[in-house]
């Protein structure tokens, strides 16, 4: 395993990554200082990342598609309750058939 730290949260029907967490090199993320951060990566819709992307805690998404994923730091910069509801729209996002996380 290439990745051992990682945790990778997928649907338990169609097997779609839905969210990742991860220890990142600041530097990759474009942040100052050395060592590693934690981040969330989730899946979401292209307009709100737009949104997202101009507050603190959130950056373009690491190692992923951009355009449809953000990385949030967990680093207490984000409310939980913002992260909460961003894996469940993530979750929604990878359903494809409706189906909602409970």
């Amino acid at each position: 395993m290439s990745y051992p730290d990682y945790i990778v949260f997928r649907n338990s029907i169609n097997n779609k990554w839905f969210a990742v967490v991860m220890d990142v090199e600041r530097q990759k993320l474009g942040l100052e200082g050395n060592g590693k951060v934690d981040v969330l990566n989730v899946k979401c819709d292209p307009i709100l990342i737009g949104s997202l992307r101009l507050s603190k805690g959130y950056l373009p998404a690491y190692h992923m598609s951009k355009d449809k994923w953000i990385s949030v730091l967990l680093d207490g910069t984000v409310a939980d309750n913002e992260i909460k509801d961003l894996i469940h729209l993530s979750y929604e996002l990878i359903c494809g058939n409706g189906k909602k996380m409970k």
